[in-house]
Protein backbone atom coordinates (compact mmCIF):
# COMPACT_ATOMS: atom_id res chain seq x y z
CA UNK A 1 0.00 0.00 0.00
CA UNK A 2 2.70 2.14 0.63
CA UNK A 3 4.75 1.55 -1.95
CA UNK A 4 1.84 2.21 -4.11
CA UNK A 5 0.89 5.36 -2.71
CA UNK A 6 4.74 6.28 -2.97
CA UNK A 7 4.50 5.94 -6.91
CA UNK A 8 1.41 7.69 -7.03
CA UNK A 9 2.41 10.65 -5.15
CA UNK A 10 5.98 10.63 -7.27
CA UNK A 11 4.22 10.58 -10.33
CA UNK A 12 1.81 13.37 -9.29
CA UNK A 13 3.85 15.36 -8.12
CA UNK A 14 6.63 15.25 -11.14
CA UNK A 15 3.45 15.46 -13.36
CA UNK A 16 2.88 18.82 -11.61
CA UNK A 17 6.30 20.27 -11.84
CA UNK A 18 6.73 18.89 -15.81
CA UNK A 19 3.50 20.88 -16.38
CA UNK A 20 4.23 24.42 -14.52
CA UNK A 21 7.49 24.31 -16.25
CA UNK A 22 6.20 23.69 -19.87
CA UNK A 23 3.67 26.49 -18.90
CA UNK A 24 6.36 29.01 -17.87
CA UNK A 25 8.74 28.34 -20.82
CA UNK A 26 5.56 28.65 -22.79
CA UNK A 27 4.54 31.80 -21.42
CA UNK A 28 8.17 33.04 -21.76
CA UNK A 29 8.20 32.40 -25.33
CA UNK A 30 5.30 33.78 -26.24
CA UNK A 31 6.36 36.96 -24.66
CA UNK A 32 9.88 37.12 -26.41
CA UNK A 33 7.99 36.60 -29.40
CA UNK A 34 5.37 39.59 -28.94
CA UNK A 35 8.41 42.02 -28.22
CA UNK A 36 10.17 40.77 -31.02
CA UNK A 37 7.32 41.13 -33.34
CA UNK A 38 6.06 44.86 -32.04
CA UNK A 39 9.48 45.55 -32.15
CA UNK A 40 9.97 44.87 -35.64
CA UNK A 41 6.44 46.11 -36.62
CA UNK A 42 7.78 49.65 -35.00
CA UNK A 43 10.88 49.94 -36.85
CA UNK A 44 8.77 48.26 -40.10
CA UNK A 45 6.79 51.68 -39.85
CA UNK A 46 9.98 53.74 -38.71
CA UNK A 47 11.58 53.16 -42.11
CA UNK A 48 7.99 53.48 -44.04
CA UNK A 49 7.98 57.00 -43.20
CA UNK A 50 10.98 57.70 -46.02
CA UNK A 51 14.60 57.94 -46.81
CA UNK A 52 16.33 58.59 -43.33
CA UNK A 53 19.79 58.03 -41.81
CA UNK A 54 20.56 56.71 -38.21
CA UNK A 55 23.46 55.73 -36.21
CA UNK A 56 24.25 52.55 -34.02
CA UNK A 57 23.42 54.60 -31.14
CA UNK A 58 19.88 55.73 -32.26
CA UNK A 59 18.50 52.14 -33.80
CA UNK A 60 19.58 50.70 -30.42
CA UNK A 61 17.68 53.34 -27.94
CA UNK A 62 14.77 52.92 -30.30
CA UNK A 63 14.91 49.09 -29.91
CA UNK A 64 16.26 49.01 -26.47
CA UNK A 65 18.11 46.38 -24.54
CA UNK A 66 17.59 42.97 -24.26
CA UNK A 67 17.05 44.00 -28.12
CA UNK A 68 20.21 43.71 -30.76
CA UNK A 69 20.64 44.48 -34.43
CA UNK A 70 22.25 42.77 -36.97
CA UNK A 71 22.58 45.03 -40.70
CA UNK A 72 23.33 43.17 -43.51
CA UNK A 73 23.74 43.93 -47.31
CA UNK A 74 22.62 42.20 -50.03
CA UNK A 75 24.97 39.32 -50.20
CA UNK A 76 24.25 38.66 -46.38
CA UNK A 77 27.65 40.65 -45.50
CA UNK A 78 26.95 42.24 -41.75
CA UNK A 79 27.31 45.89 -41.97
CA UNK A 80 26.47 47.06 -38.65
CA UNK A 81 25.75 44.91 -35.46
CA UNK A 82 24.43 46.34 -32.25
CA UNK A 83 23.42 45.09 -28.70
CA UNK A 84 22.53 41.04 -28.24
CA UNK A 85 23.20 40.73 -31.60
CA UNK A 86 27.01 41.60 -31.37
CA UNK A 87 28.29 38.19 -30.86
CA UNK A 88 26.88 36.25 -33.17
CA UNK A 89 26.02 38.78 -36.03
CA UNK A 90 27.46 36.12 -38.72
CA UNK A 91 25.48 33.18 -37.10
CA UNK A 92 22.28 34.99 -36.75
CA UNK A 93 22.67 36.57 -40.36
CA UNK A 94 22.84 32.91 -41.73
CA UNK A 95 20.09 31.76 -39.71
CA UNK A 96 17.52 34.37 -41.01
CA UNK A 97 18.49 33.62 -44.31
CA UNK A 98 16.71 30.50 -44.33
CA UNK A 99 13.29 31.67 -43.67
CA UNK A 100 10.75 34.19 -44.92
CA UNK A 101 11.09 37.56 -43.97
CA UNK A 102 8.89 38.21 -40.81
CA UNK A 103 9.27 34.72 -39.65
CA UNK A 104 10.64 34.42 -36.01
CA UNK A 105 13.39 31.97 -35.33
CA UNK A 106 15.73 30.54 -32.60
CA UNK A 107 19.12 30.47 -32.29
CA UNK A 108 21.23 28.53 -29.38
CA UNK A 109 24.74 29.67 -29.31
CA UNK A 110 27.76 28.31 -27.13
CA UNK A 111 25.36 25.81 -24.78
CA UNK A 112 22.37 28.03 -24.85
CA UNK A 113 24.79 31.13 -22.91
CA UNK A 114 23.97 33.23 -26.39
CA UNK A 115 20.10 32.36 -27.09
CA UNK A 116 18.90 34.47 -29.38
CA UNK A 117 15.29 34.87 -30.99
CA UNK A 118 15.61 36.26 -34.50
CA UNK A 119 13.24 38.29 -37.20
CA UNK A 120 14.54 39.63 -40.15
CA UNK A 121 12.75 42.66 -42.02
CA UNK A 122 13.13 44.42 -45.02
CA UNK A 123 14.90 48.45 -45.11
CA UNK A 124 14.17 50.32 -48.12
CA UNK A 125 15.32 53.22 -48.00
CA UNK A 126 17.42 53.58 -44.84
CA UNK A 127 21.06 54.67 -44.41
CA UNK A 128 23.48 53.68 -42.03
CA UNK A 129 25.93 55.44 -40.66
CA UNK A 130 28.35 53.57 -39.23
CA UNK A 131 30.87 56.10 -37.77
CA UNK A 132 33.61 58.71 -38.00
CA UNK A 133 35.73 57.17 -41.09
CA UNK A 134 33.32 54.60 -42.31
CA UNK A 135 31.17 54.87 -45.17
CA UNK A 136 27.86 55.36 -44.94
CA UNK A 137 25.72 52.18 -46.16
CA UNK A 138 22.66 51.23 -47.25
CA UNK A 139 21.49 47.56 -45.74
CA UNK A 140 19.29 45.10 -48.04
CA UNK A 141 17.62 43.97 -44.67
CA UNK A 142 17.83 44.06 -40.85
CA UNK A 143 18.05 41.49 -38.29
CA UNK A 144 16.69 41.97 -35.18
CA UNK A 145 17.63 39.87 -31.92
CA UNK A 146 15.91 39.28 -28.47
CA UNK A 147 18.30 36.99 -25.72
CA UNK A 148 16.11 34.84 -24.13
CA UNK A 149 19.33 32.75 -22.37
CA UNK A 150 18.60 34.85 -18.88
CA UNK A 151 15.07 33.45 -18.96
CA UNK A 152 16.16 30.14 -20.01
CA UNK A 153 18.30 30.49 -16.55
CA UNK A 154 15.27 31.20 -14.63
CA UNK A 155 12.74 28.37 -16.33
CA UNK A 156 15.78 25.83 -15.52
CA UNK A 157 16.41 27.41 -11.67
CA UNK A 158 12.19 27.15 -11.46
CA UNK A 159 12.80 23.39 -12.76
CA UNK A 160 15.67 22.90 -9.78
CA UNK A 161 13.38 24.27 -7.08
CA UNK A 162 10.39 22.69 -8.11
CA UNK A 163 12.22 18.69 -8.11
CA UNK A 164 13.87 20.03 -4.92
CA UNK A 165 10.13 20.89 -3.53
CA UNK A 166 8.58 17.50 -5.05
CA UNK A 167 11.81 15.72 -3.07
CA UNK A 168 10.79 17.66 0.25
CA UNK A 169 6.87 17.39 -0.15
CA UNK A 170 7.48 13.22 -1.14
CA UNK A 171 9.43 12.76 1.96
CA UNK A 172 6.74 14.66 3.87
CA UNK A 173 3.81 12.81 2.58
CA UNK A 174 5.42 9.64 2.69
CA UNK A 175 6.31 10.28 6.58
CA UNK A 176 2.95 11.49 7.18
CA UNK A 177 1.09 8.16 5.23
CA UNK A 178 3.32 5.80 7.16
CA UNK A 179 1.78 7.44 10.30
CA UNK A 180 -1.86 7.57 9.20
CA UNK A 181 -1.40 3.88 7.66
CA UNK A 182 -0.33 2.89 11.08
CA UNK A 183 -3.15 4.52 13.04
CA UNK A 184 -5.23 3.06 10.40
CA UNK A 185 -4.16 -0.80 10.57
CA UNK A 186 -4.11 -0.54 14.26
CA UNK A 187 -7.49 -2.36 14.33
CA UNK A 188 -5.63 -4.97 12.00
CA UNK A 189 -3.52 -5.54 14.64
CA UNK A 190 -5.83 -6.28 17.09
CA UNK A 191 -7.62 -8.65 14.94
CA UNK A 192 -4.35 -10.40 14.46
CA UNK A 193 -4.03 -10.82 18.02
CA UNK A 194 -7.75 -11.95 18.78
CA UNK A 195 -7.10 -14.42 15.68
CA UNK A 196 -4.29 -15.97 17.48
CA UNK A 197 -5.48 -16.09 21.15
CA UNK A 198 -8.33 -17.90 19.42
CA UNK A 199 -5.87 -20.46 17.26
CA UNK A 200 -4.61 -20.81 21.01
CA UNK A 201 -7.60 -22.07 22.23
CA UNK A 202 -9.77 -19.35 23.23
CA UNK A 203 -12.66 -20.19 21.60
CA UNK A 204 -15.42 -17.57 22.71
CA UNK A 205 -12.95 -14.99 21.53
CA UNK A 206 -14.35 -12.70 18.74
CA UNK A 207 -12.75 -10.11 16.79
CA UNK A 208 -13.42 -6.84 18.19
CA UNK A 209 -15.70 -3.93 16.34
CA UNK A 210 -17.26 -0.74 16.16
CA UNK A 211 -19.90 -0.88 13.88
CA UNK A 212 -18.63 2.35 12.19
CA UNK A 213 -19.17 1.01 8.92
CA UNK A 214 -15.58 0.91 8.00
CA UNK A 215 -13.86 -1.61 6.17
CA UNK A 216 -12.16 -3.15 9.08
CA UNK A 217 -15.14 -3.09 10.72
CA UNK A 218 -17.02 -5.11 7.91
CA UNK A 219 -13.90 -7.55 7.79
CA UNK A 220 -13.95 -8.28 11.57
CA UNK A 221 -17.47 -8.99 11.76
CA UNK A 222 -17.43 -11.39 8.34
CA UNK A 223 -14.77 -13.03 10.45
CA UNK A 224 -16.74 -13.03 13.49
CA UNK A 225 -19.76 -14.89 12.18
CA UNK A 226 -16.97 -16.94 10.53
CA UNK A 227 -15.92 -18.15 13.62
CA UNK A 228 -19.38 -18.22 15.04
CA UNK A 229 -20.14 -20.89 12.19
CA UNK A 230 -17.54 -22.76 12.80
CA UNK A 231 -18.14 -22.66 16.65
CA UNK A 232 -22.10 -24.25 15.78
CA UNK A 233 -20.39 -26.47 13.22
CA UNK A 234 -18.25 -28.08 15.95
CA UNK A 235 -21.11 -27.60 18.32
CA UNK A 236 -22.92 -29.63 16.16
CA UNK A 237 -20.40 -32.36 15.52
CA UNK A 238 -19.91 -32.61 19.58
CA UNK A 239 -24.15 -33.14 19.59
CA UNK A 240 -24.11 -35.77 16.98
CA UNK A 241 -21.48 -37.68 18.35
CA UNK A 242 -22.69 -37.51 21.46
CA UNK A 243 -26.48 -38.52 20.23
CA UNK A 244 -25.34 -41.07 18.31
CA UNK A 245 -23.55 -42.83 21.07
CA UNK A 246 -26.43 -42.55 23.41
CA UNK A 247 -28.58 -43.92 20.75
CA UNK A 248 -26.23 -46.64 19.76
CA UNK A 249 -25.74 -47.64 23.81
CA UNK A 250 -29.02 -48.49 24.18
CA UNK A 251 -29.39 -51.19 21.72
CA UNK A 252 -25.90 -52.51 22.35
CA UNK A 253 -26.95 -52.89 26.01
CA UNK A 254 -29.90 -54.83 25.50
CA UNK A 255 -27.75 -57.02 23.32
CA UNK A 256 -25.23 -57.61 25.60
CA UNK A 257 -27.36 -58.06 28.65
CA UNK A 258 -29.04 -61.04 26.56
CA UNK A 259 -25.82 -62.59 25.77
CA UNK A 260 -24.53 -62.38 29.07
CA UNK A 261 -27.28 -64.27 30.69
CA UNK A 262 -27.17 -66.60 28.18
CA UNK A 263 -23.87 -67.08 29.01
CA UNK A 264 -24.32 -67.39 32.68
CA UNK A 265 -26.45 -70.33 31.77
CA UNK A 266 -29.90 -68.28 32.46
CA UNK A 267 -31.76 -68.97 28.94
CA UNK A 268 -32.27 -72.07 26.87
CA UNK A 269 -35.24 -73.42 25.85
CA UNK A 270 -38.20 -71.23 24.51
CA UNK A 271 -35.73 -68.36 26.31
CA UNK A 272 -33.32 -68.55 23.90
CA UNK A 273 -35.96 -67.89 20.86
CA UNK A 274 -36.78 -64.97 23.08
CA UNK A 275 -33.33 -63.51 23.94
CA UNK A 276 -32.74 -64.21 19.88
CA UNK A 277 -35.24 -62.61 18.66
CA UNK A 278 -34.90 -59.38 21.20
CA UNK A 279 -30.85 -59.12 19.70
CA UNK A 280 -32.45 -59.22 16.18
CA UNK A 281 -34.66 -56.32 17.12
CA UNK A 282 -31.67 -54.37 18.58
CA UNK A 283 -29.18 -55.24 15.72
CA UNK A 284 -32.16 -53.93 13.08
CA UNK A 285 -32.47 -50.59 15.11
CA UNK A 286 -29.26 -50.25 14.39
CA UNK A 287 -28.64 -50.78 11.24
CA UNK A 288 -31.91 -48.42 10.43
CA UNK A 289 -29.93 -45.62 12.75
CA UNK A 290 -26.45 -46.41 10.66
CA UNK A 291 -28.29 -46.53 7.44
CA UNK A 292 -29.91 -43.00 7.85
CA UNK A 293 -26.86 -41.60 9.49
CA UNK A 294 -24.88 -42.55 6.44
CA UNK A 295 -27.41 -41.25 4.22
CA UNK A 296 -27.28 -37.83 5.86
CA UNK A 297 -23.46 -38.09 5.32
CA UNK A 298 -23.99 -38.56 1.52
CA UNK A 299 -26.45 -35.64 1.59
CA UNK A 300 -24.60 -33.48 3.89
CA UNK A 301 -21.35 -33.99 1.23
CA UNK A 302 -23.52 -32.18 -1.16
CA UNK A 303 -23.57 -35.16 -3.82
CA UNK A 304 -25.74 -34.36 -6.30
CA UNK A 305 -29.22 -36.82 -6.68
CA UNK A 306 -30.47 -38.12 -9.98
CA UNK A 307 -32.03 -36.66 -12.30
CA UNK A 308 -35.10 -38.45 -13.81
CA UNK A 309 -38.37 -37.43 -14.40
CA UNK A 310 -41.34 -38.39 -12.27
CA UNK A 311 -44.10 -37.45 -11.23
CA UNK A 312 -44.57 -36.58 -8.01
CA UNK A 313 -48.49 -37.16 -8.01
CA UNK A 314 -47.65 -41.08 -8.18
CA UNK A 315 -45.13 -40.74 -5.72
CA UNK A 316 -47.52 -39.65 -2.69
CA UNK A 317 -50.22 -41.85 -4.35
CA UNK A 318 -48.24 -45.34 -3.41
CA UNK A 319 -46.81 -43.98 -0.27
CA UNK A 320 -50.35 -43.37 1.16
CA UNK A 321 -51.25 -46.91 0.06
CA UNK A 322 -48.52 -48.08 1.63
CA UNK A 323 -49.56 -46.69 4.69
CA UNK A 324 -53.29 -47.85 4.95
CA UNK A 325 -51.65 -50.96 4.59
CA UNK A 326 -49.36 -50.65 7.31
CA UNK A 327 -51.81 -48.75 9.31
CA UNK A 328 -55.65 -49.94 8.29
CA UNK A 329 -57.12 -48.80 11.30
CA UNK A 330 -55.75 -45.26 11.03
CA UNK A 331 -57.66 -42.36 8.38
CA UNK A 332 -54.85 -41.71 6.13
CA UNK A 333 -56.15 -40.14 2.53
CA UNK A 334 -55.11 -38.08 -0.39
CA UNK A 335 -56.34 -35.23 -2.45
CA UNK A 336 -57.16 -36.01 -5.86
CA UNK A 337 -54.17 -34.29 -7.83
CA UNK A 338 -53.05 -34.20 -11.40
CA UNK A 339 -49.81 -35.35 -12.61
CA UNK A 340 -47.11 -33.23 -10.78
CA UNK A 341 -43.73 -33.13 -12.93
CA UNK A 342 -40.48 -32.73 -11.26
CA UNK A 343 -36.68 -33.84 -11.72
CA UNK A 344 -34.88 -35.61 -9.12
CA UNK A 345 -34.38 -39.00 -7.34
CA UNK A 346 -37.48 -41.50 -6.81
CA UNK A 347 -36.04 -43.46 -4.33
CA UNK A 348 -34.94 -40.90 -2.23
CA UNK A 349 -38.45 -38.17 -2.35
CA UNK A 350 -40.20 -41.58 -1.76
CA UNK A 351 -38.44 -42.28 1.46
CA UNK A 352 -39.14 -38.52 2.44
CA UNK A 353 -42.61 -39.13 1.82
CA UNK A 354 -42.79 -42.17 3.98
CA UNK A 355 -41.24 -40.30 6.55
CA UNK A 356 -43.64 -37.51 6.70
CA UNK A 357 -46.83 -39.83 6.76
CA UNK A 358 -44.77 -42.00 9.28
CA UNK A 359 -44.36 -39.02 11.43
CA UNK A 360 -47.92 -38.17 11.64
CA UNK A 361 -49.04 -41.44 12.65
CA UNK A 362 -46.69 -42.37 14.85
CA UNK A 363 -46.83 -38.84 17.04
CA UNK A 364 -50.49 -38.63 17.09
CA UNK A 365 -53.06 -40.32 18.97
CA UNK A 366 -55.17 -43.41 17.01
CA UNK A 367 -58.29 -41.33 16.15
CA UNK A 368 -56.09 -38.94 13.96
CA UNK A 369 -56.66 -38.60 10.23
CA UNK A 370 -53.74 -37.97 8.40
CA UNK A 371 -54.30 -35.76 4.49
CA UNK A 372 -51.73 -35.33 1.77
CA UNK A 373 -52.14 -32.45 -0.02
CA UNK A 374 -50.79 -31.52 -3.49
CA UNK A 375 -51.53 -28.10 -5.42
CA UNK A 376 -49.47 -26.73 -8.12
CA UNK A 377 -48.37 -23.22 -7.78
CA UNK A 378 -46.82 -21.34 -10.55
CA UNK A 379 -42.89 -22.49 -9.65
CA UNK A 380 -42.99 -25.10 -8.31
CA UNK A 381 -45.60 -28.11 -6.75
CA UNK A 382 -46.48 -28.18 -2.86
CA UNK A 383 -47.19 -31.08 -1.29
CA UNK A 384 -48.24 -31.21 2.39
CA UNK A 385 -48.91 -33.66 4.78
CA UNK A 386 -51.53 -32.38 7.38
CA UNK A 387 -52.64 -34.01 10.87
CA UNK A 388 -55.16 -32.96 13.39
CA UNK A 389 -53.17 -33.84 16.19
CA UNK A 390 -52.15 -32.55 19.96
CA UNK A 391 -49.51 -30.30 17.36
CA UNK A 392 -46.12 -29.06 18.52
CA UNK A 393 -45.03 -26.37 20.90
CA UNK A 394 -44.04 -22.82 19.51
CA UNK A 395 -40.70 -23.16 21.51
CA UNK A 396 -40.07 -26.80 20.36
CA UNK A 397 -41.29 -25.85 16.73
CA UNK A 398 -37.85 -24.03 15.49
CA UNK A 399 -36.17 -27.93 16.43
CA UNK A 400 -38.16 -29.97 14.70
CA UNK A 401 -35.29 -30.60 12.29
CA UNK A 402 -32.45 -30.86 14.46
CA UNK A 403 -30.96 -34.30 14.41
CA UNK A 404 -32.06 -36.75 17.35
CA UNK A 405 -34.19 -34.18 18.58
CA UNK A 406 -37.41 -35.44 20.19
CA UNK A 407 -40.48 -33.14 21.32
CA UNK A 408 -41.08 -34.34 25.25
CA UNK A 409 -44.94 -34.60 24.78
CA UNK A 410 -44.77 -35.70 20.84
CA UNK A 411 -42.00 -37.90 20.76
CA UNK A 412 -40.11 -40.66 22.61
CA UNK A 413 -38.51 -44.17 21.80
CA UNK A 414 -41.83 -45.84 22.91
CA UNK A 415 -42.58 -45.02 19.14
CA UNK A 416 -39.36 -46.80 17.96
CA UNK A 417 -37.71 -43.46 16.34
CA UNK A 418 -34.40 -42.04 16.36
CA UNK A 419 -35.39 -38.36 15.57
CA UNK A 420 -33.55 -38.15 12.27
CA UNK A 421 -36.50 -38.74 10.52
CA UNK A 422 -37.39 -34.83 9.60
CA UNK A 423 -33.48 -34.10 9.02
CA UNK A 424 -33.79 -36.79 6.51
CA UNK A 425 -36.41 -34.71 4.97
CA UNK A 426 -34.98 -31.59 4.70
CA UNK A 427 -31.49 -33.37 3.77
CA UNK A 428 -33.38 -34.88 0.86
CA UNK A 429 -35.64 -32.09 -0.49
CA UNK A 430 -32.52 -29.58 -0.11
CA UNK A 431 -30.99 -31.68 -2.22
CA UNK A 432 -33.42 -31.88 -4.87
CA UNK A 433 -33.47 -27.31 -4.75
CA UNK A 434 -36.61 -27.46 -2.54
CA UNK A 435 -38.35 -26.37 0.75
CA UNK A 436 -39.79 -27.51 3.69
CA UNK A 437 -41.57 -25.89 6.51
CA UNK A 438 -43.23 -26.60 9.30
CA UNK A 439 -46.74 -25.30 10.62
CA UNK A 440 -48.11 -26.36 14.09
CA UNK A 441 -50.02 -24.99 16.65
CA UNK A 442 -50.92 -26.93 19.95
CA UNK A 443 -54.71 -28.37 20.21
CA UNK A 444 -54.97 -28.09 16.42
CA UNK A 445 -52.47 -30.14 13.96
CA UNK A 446 -49.61 -29.71 12.48
CA UNK A 447 -48.83 -29.30 8.65
CA UNK A 448 -45.43 -30.09 6.83
CA UNK A 449 -44.98 -28.18 3.71
CA UNK A 450 -42.41 -29.52 0.79
CA UNK A 451 -42.09 -27.27 -2.11
CA UNK A 452 -40.28 -28.52 -5.42
CA UNK A 453 -39.50 -26.79 -8.41
CA UNK A 454 -41.57 -27.75 -11.42
CA UNK A 455 -39.47 -30.35 -13.93
CA UNK A 456 -38.59 -28.49 -17.58
CA UNK A 457 -40.89 -28.79 -20.16
CA UNK A 458 -37.97 -30.69 -22.34
CA UNK A 459 -37.68 -33.57 -19.49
Amino acid sequence: MLAGLAVLLVSGLTASAVISAILVEDYLDKRYERTLRTSADGLTEVIKRGPQTANADQLGSLLGPPMGLVAVDADNKVLLRTGSAASAAHQVAELSTTVPTGTIVGYDGRGKQDSLAVIRIASPGLVVDRGPAQDLVKPAALILTINTSVDDATTGALIQRQLALVGAALLLLLGLAVLVLRLGLRPLARMARTADAIAEGHLTERLPTKRNGSEADQLAEAVNRAFDAQARAEATVRSLAADTSHELRTPLSTISGWLDLHRQGGVSGPGLETALEHIENEVGRMRLLVEDLALLARLDAGRPVEQDALDLTALAASVVEDAQIIYPQRNITMNPAPPAPVVGEANRLQQALHNLVGNAVQHTPAHTAVLVRLVHNRDDVQLSVIDNGPGISPQDLPRVFERFWRAEASRSRAYGGSGLGLAIVEAIVHAHHGQVHVQSEVGVGTTVTIRLPHAPRDS
